[in-house]
């Protein structure tokens, strides 16, 4: 019962709005199907397949809210499910920024859904791990890695007639090869709805490349460079920043968008003019839920910078309605525009510089200027003359997403970067940036 049919969800939601008694309430049916596969050591460690389904029920009586869920879909405990949150709800006290739930809303579909992605069984998972093992052992390398992939759907409902359900598909694919000695390091990851999008030995080899190019890595000074950034380098340092783009936060200082007195920099330009930003739930790289699924909002695309200014901020119902203008839905996905240039067209264009495959342990320095501080790590290179001249050791940075995005010279073509590791499925590209201030050394490989 894990995957649910449209018109299966819609009894349930149906059913369950029956029951309430209270002011309003909100339905959620979602189950998944999730499959996976580790390993390590080169061999695999471990592998399975998870299923899970769930109603939620969330009740308000005046702006006492109470929420319950449960995983049986009889009559008997869809009541049941309604009448604990009513309970919590009248116990609850009153909370002062309760909003009402949205009325009716138009959610245009987002292909989120993929055929194939669904279909993988066992034998597709374990052959994703396979060819990175054997073309390891090959080369006397140690793999590590983990292969996921889900089906999954998601309904939602309310007593002022909202109703919406879509189905999902994911795949996710991480690897880290290590040579024996533990002297080179090489990492890759790849994300996507649709499985044609995903091959497991181009994705294993270019960890190989890099664990094999990355030994005998030369200490490099550390100081302010050209680096060319690959999207999993700057994907986590992106989501930082973005979580900046609300209204409320700005508004009371909280953001880098802030200015003095309570005014934003909306409008004003913080980034070199090729940042374009935007959200979209029907981009085909990235698509998400064309609900958002705290507000229920419809989402519709949101352009957060154009040309390199700050173009729009997400506003929540309730400080939507404290300053008079219309709520925005939480985006769920961000696309940054490139260019058809490839990772190795930056470096074919670098004089001197430095490639960075990933970093990682990035923590907040400074909120007000996006400082973060964190390490690169598997697979770091000295470029000269258009040509990866040698690895180097790992440096430690404090940079601002804001800054680099200010010092952008070239950009790439975009690629898919999702998973657990960043806040937003996202699409982007490769960026040579320049004045990177790596400020100390570090030894891990």
């Amino acid at each position: 019962m894990t995957i649910l049919t449209k018109e299966q969800t819609k009894r349930i939601c149906d059913r369950v709005l029956s029951y309430s008694k209270a002011d309003e309430c909100i339905v959620g049916v979602s189950g998944s199907r999730n499959g996976n596969i580790r390993f390590a050591r080169n061999a695999v460690s471990t592998a399975g397949l998870a299923e899970d389904t769930t109603v939620s029920v969330q009740v308000a009586f005046g702006n006492r809210q109470g929420t319950a869920s449960i995983n049986e879909f009889d009559d008997k405990s869809l009541e049941k499910v309604v009448r604990r949150a009513e309970d919590l709800a009248r116990l609850a006290p009153e909370n002062p920024e309760f909003m009402p739930t949205v009325g009716k809303q138009d959610y245009k579909p987002s292909a989120t859904f993929n055929a194939k992605t669904a279909a993988i069984d066992p034998e597709y998972r374990a052959q994703a791990a396979a060819y990175a093992i054997e073309a390891c052992r090959k080369n006397k390398l140690v793999a590590a890695g983990f292969f996921t992939d889900g089906t999954s759907f998601s309904s939602v409902a309310n007593s002022k007639g909202v109703w919406g359900h879509q189905d999902q598909t994911m795949l996710d694919f991480t690897c880290t090869v290590r040579t024996e000695d533990g002297r080179g390091s090489g990492w890759v990851k790849r994300s996507a709805t649709d499985a044609a999008r995903f091959d497991p030995r181009e994705a294993a080899d270019v960890a190989i490349e890099k664990a094999l190019r990355s030994v005998e890595a030369k200490a490099l000074e550390p100081g302010r460079y050209t680096v060319i950034l690959e999207p999993a380098a700057t994907s986590e340092l992106l989501g930082f920043m973005l979580f900046g783009f609300n209204a409320r936060q700005t508004d009371e200082g909280r953001s880098f968008l802030s200015k003095k007195g309570g005014a934003s920099r909306l409008g004003d330009k913080l980034f070199d003019e090729k940042v374009n930003v935007w959200a979209d739930p029907w981009n085909t790289d990235v698509p998400v839920l064309p609900w958002d699924q705290e507000s229920l909002l419809a989402r519709q695309r949101m352009d957060l910078i154009k040309n390199g200014k700050v173009n729009a901020l997400q506003y929540s119902q309730f400080w939507a309605k404290k300053k008079g203008v219309q709520p925005t839905a939480m985006p769920g996905n961000i696309i940054m525009a490139g260019t058809d240039k490839t990772t190795a067209d930056l470096i074919a264009s670098t004089k001197k510089g430095i490639l960075v495959t990933r970093t990682w342990y990035i923590r907040m320095v400074d909120p007000q200027s996006v400082l973060l501080t964190g390490l690169t790590r598997d697979g770091t290179f000295y470029i000269e003359n258009g040509k990866i001249k040698y690895p180097i050791k790992n440096f430690r940075f404090n940079e601002s997403p804001v800054t680099m995005l200010n010092n952008i010279e070239e950009i790439g073509k975009p690629v898919i970067i999702g998973g657990d590791e960043v806040p937003f499925q996202m699409s982007i590209p490769p960026m040579k940036v320049r004045d990177f201030n790596f400020t100390s050394l570090s030894d891990a490989v």
